[in-house]
């Protein structure tokens, strides 16, 4: 069974699936909605959406500087992944959503342990999304941001030597010149987005701004989003909620330090397939 169920942004009349190897062409089938969803999807039952229909729900709203969203999957006991790796908790439908996020956006941020543990290689170009990139001035391709302070990464791997849109890291100004050296040689663009020899994450997009990239998608991991969320940076979250337990001591899809006073967000829609929840939320 799969259901959308809108919600009504109350704070905006804006308009409104893992890796990019997991991903395909096959829309989900809407059944049994007594309501038309919000953000141009068509009440047409016991259909298969269009991929465009999909990108309309999905859109980055209009009149925005920058947008930083989210894309995170959790457990029904909160964790953010199982033997380190999130597609152990993840689904069809979630790796296709992951698919459509990514193709909106200009540039997918991660953090350097995620693109470690995941493999991380280059976002690629889809046939499917192609005119609607290039209608509003983007690459074939996401641009991969890699957030790293130390810049411990190999740079002999495809995701710095054979992207189709070059891959960008944000580092510190006091990061280690001699890996900013090796960055560069290997065809990534270096930014700075911290004064000392750490990231500061308020800065991350702003800096990309000034490189067009104004339409992003943060992937994590845990640590990464904790602290965009703790710099009051992210936008919006969208969530997929899996109808699995774990247990154990995972880590929860933000991590770091607590806030003061806890960070408001808005619903506007929810998805639900095969028991996965595909949740969206809002800055209030």
């Amino acid at each position: 069974m799969r259901r959308l169920f809108p919600v009504t942004d109350p704070t905006a009349d804006r308009p409104d699936i893992r890796a990019e190897d997991r991903t395909s062409d096959r829309a989900p089938r809407r059944q049994d909605e007594t309501t038309a969803p919000e953000r141009g999807l068509h009440d047409d039952r016991d259909r298969e959406w269009g991929l465009d229909e999909l990108a309309d729900a999905y859109a980055y709203p209009a009149g925005e500087a920058t947008w930083l969203r989210a894309n995170m999957v959790s457990t029904l006991d909160g964790a953010a992944h199982h033997d380190g790796r999130s597609h152990p908790i993840s689904g069809d439908t979630d790796m296709r959503i992951f698919g459509t996020l990514r193709s909106l956006a200009d540039a997918v941020i991660v953090g350097a342990e995620t693109v470690r543990k995941e493999g991380y290689r280059p976002a690629k170009a889809r046939a499917a999304f192609e005119e609607r990139r290039a209608a509003a001035g983007q690459s074939p391709a996401p641009a991969i941001v890699v957030v790293s302070a130390g810049l411990d990464l190999d740079f002999s791997l495809p995701l710095f030597t054979a992207p189709l849109t070059p891959t960008l890291l944000v580092t510190g100004a006091a990061a280690p010149a001699e890996r900013i050296a090796a960055a560069e040689k290997a065809g990534a663009v270096v930014l700075i987005a911290g004064e000392g020899a750490t990231v500061e994450p308020e800065r991350v997009a702003p800096a990309l701004a000034e490189r067009g990239l104004t339409r992003l998608l943060t992937e994590g991991g845990p640590r990464l989003l904790g602290q965009f969320v703790a710099a009051g940076a992210l936008d919006e979250l969208c969530l997929t909620v899996s109808p699995m337990l774990t247990s154990g001591d995972a880590q929860r899809i933000a991590g770091g330090s607590a806030l003061t006073v806890p960070d408001r967000f808005a619903l506007t829609s929810v998805l639900e397939e095969a028991g996965f929840l595909f949740t969206r939320y809002r800055r209030t």
